[in-house]
């Protein structure tokens, strides 16, 4: 770990300050040296050295002038070698789901249906009967049946216990009959609104239930501790950390989530900055009664609420203006107005950040439209926060006349450059050509002056803020591939990557002032790299490791 590998960096450094302690030295905690640093800061985007002192950034500047920080008791880390980034932020994130992903059936990189089948069928051969056997993150785009699997599947070797497996995005789940007939669900059950249970020709359940008739399976599954669930938050912050994380968004959450965070917090082991967004329904009212907590640290705080418009395209929940090119539906909306206008009146006057995942077009429309009535209901002297930066999550699917709408509302977009690279292998079938040149719109939307900040959706994906950079900039998958509906003209330049993921994600959560760049005053959170992100070829970017993770002038991570 570091800090014994900078043992003797740290010796020399203290052997230098006392012998050579010039009369006008400015004393700091920890000089960075001998290194490429990229702030992210217009007015002065590179540098070669940074001095921290009590958490904060003092000096940003070259080696030469540096020396003047070399004093005291101040420790020396020599980076020569590797590249220093503002803290990467991760802005749109499931945290809990990241830790659980470790600790359950995790399907993640499965490269075809029988293979999932098996790792499935192994794992629930040790479990006894009656067990429930949950599982999460198969996905079909890359599998050479290209299909989903089906209940028959599932029933060969389940015939005694319930089987729920999550696809990746979330949005839809593979049950076995023993689950269907736990819930009570068969060919007369009706869909939920907000949700669809998918049912063969004769109107026989298939087993795969979207968005929210997921729900009627899954409430039946045993909850999870208290202590289970620390033990995947703690997993979460620690394997984020390892990643060059600095701050996760945490995207709608049970209201008892940022209590187990606030006694990690109290135990010292937050190491990394959390903002918090309770999830729609039981927590939202909650929210909205106490209104937003701000940490005065800059930890933990909670900003806001997380409510959903549609679905995902990968399940054809996505809720669009016409319908699916390989299906009879157009999605549908989760949200209703009646329920949901409330809450986004209230929100302005409490000052609470709202948040909307909207990933086909009608759900962007829609929620524009929701927000829009909302913003004129409540003028800006009732607001607590006259402009209140609300964000939309995801939007993935945006026509021309609502990409202006949200300049013209000041709506941030939040999107996750590896949704694209995944979800363009399918999207084609699903949508069509025409529709994928409203799809990913990023340049389009930075063109425009609209505020995009970027995030990974782990364990949607895999959280790799590499990957995210990668997608942004080339717009091509891992492997180099594209195809004739991507749209490479809408990935973006790198300082613009960079932005996404340090100073936009910053200023999304009201903290432009204090992070997301590396200049005089602003916490020191950095990310540090092996290889320089901003000059690689794309196809060298996964080859550059994370060196070392600093949140608060604290270094969280070593490689």
């Amino acid at each position: 770990m570091m800090k014994l590998r900078l043992i003797p960096i740290l010796l020399i450094g203290l052997l230098f300050n006392a012998c050579n302690k010039p009369v006008d030295c400015i004393e700091s905690d920890t000089l960075i040296y001998n290194t490429k640093v990229y702030t992210a800061n217009d007015s002065n985007p590179e540098a070669e050295s940074i001095a921290i002192k009590n958490k904060n950034i003092i000096f940003v500047g070259s080696n030469e002038e540096a020396k003047a920080y070399k004093c005291g008791e101040t420790s020396l880390l020599d980076l020569k070698g590797s590249f220093v980034y503002p803290g990467f932020i991760d802005s749109h994130v499931h945290v809990k789901g990241i830790g659980y992903r470790e600790l359950n059936l995790n399907l993640q990189g499965i490269n075809s249906l029988k293979e999932m089948l098996t790792v499935v069928e192994i794992y629930s051969n040790s479990k006894e009967p009656g067990d429930w056997i949950v599982g999460r993150g198969w996905i079909e785009k890359n599998w050479p049946e290209a299909r989903f699997p089906t209940i028959e599947e599932l029933d060969r070797f389940s015939k005694d216990r319930p089987v729920v497996l999550e696809r990746a995005d979330g949005h839809a789940v593979i049950v076995n009959s023993y689950a269907l007939n736990l819930a009570g669900i068969d060919s007369t059950t009706q869909d939920p609104q907000g949700g669809a249970i998918n049912k063969d020709v004769n109107g026989n359940p298939t087993g795969l239930l979207v968005d929210k008739a997921s729900l009627l399976v899954e409430k039946l599954i045993p909850k999870k501790s208290l202590q289970q669930d620390k033990k995947a938050l703690e997993i979460a912050i620690n394997n984020s950390v390892k990643l060059g994380w600095t701050q996760l968004h945490d995207a709608g959450s049970p209201y008892s989530d940022f209590e187990i965070l606030e006694e990690i917090k109290s135990e010292g082991n937050l190491n990394t900055r959390i903002q918090f967004y309770a999830s729609d329904g039981p927590d939202a009212f909650r929210m909205l009664e106490e209104g937003v907590k701000i940490d005065p640290l800059h930890m933990l705080s909670a900003r806001g609420i997380k409510l959903y418009a549609d679905g995902a395209i990968g399940s054809r929940g996505a809720a669009f203006l016409e319908k699916y090119h390989d299906y009879d539906t157009s999605g549908f909306l989760i949200f209703e107005k009646e329920k949901t206008m409330p809450k986004l009146i209230e929100a302005l006057k409490k000052g609470i950040q709202i948040e909307t995942h909207a990933i086909g077009d009608k759900g962007n429309k829609i929620t524009l439209d929701w927000y829009e009535e909302a913003f004129s209901l409540v003028s800006k002297e009732e607001r607590l926060i006259e402009e209140p930066r609300w964000r939309i999550e995801h939007a993935q699917n945006i026509q021309p006349e609502d990409q202006l709408r949200y300049k013209e509302m000041d709506v941030i977009a939040s999107m996750q450059p590896s949704h694209a690279i995944g979800d363009l292998h399918f999207a084609e079938k699903r949508l069509g050509l025409e529709r994928l040149e409203n799809a990913y719109v990023w340049r389009s939307l930075l063109d425009q002056g609209v505020v995009v900040v970027g995030g990974s959706d782990a364990p949607v994906e895999i959280g790799d803020p590499r990957i995210e950079f990668k997608a942004a900039i080339g717009r091509k998958d891992l492997d180099g591939f594209h195809g004739e509906g991507w749209h490479l003209e809408e990935a973006v330049e790198r300082q613009d990557a960079l932005k996404m993921f340090t100073k936009w994600a910053s200023y999304s959560v009201f903290e432009e002032d204090i992070k997301g760049t590396i200049e005089v005053g602003k916490l020191a959170d950095f990310t540090i790299f092996s290889k320089d992100l901003m000059t690689i070829s794309e196809e060298d970017i996964m080859s550059s490791e994370v060196q070392m993770t600093i949140v608060g002038g604290q270094i969280v991570y070593s490689r």
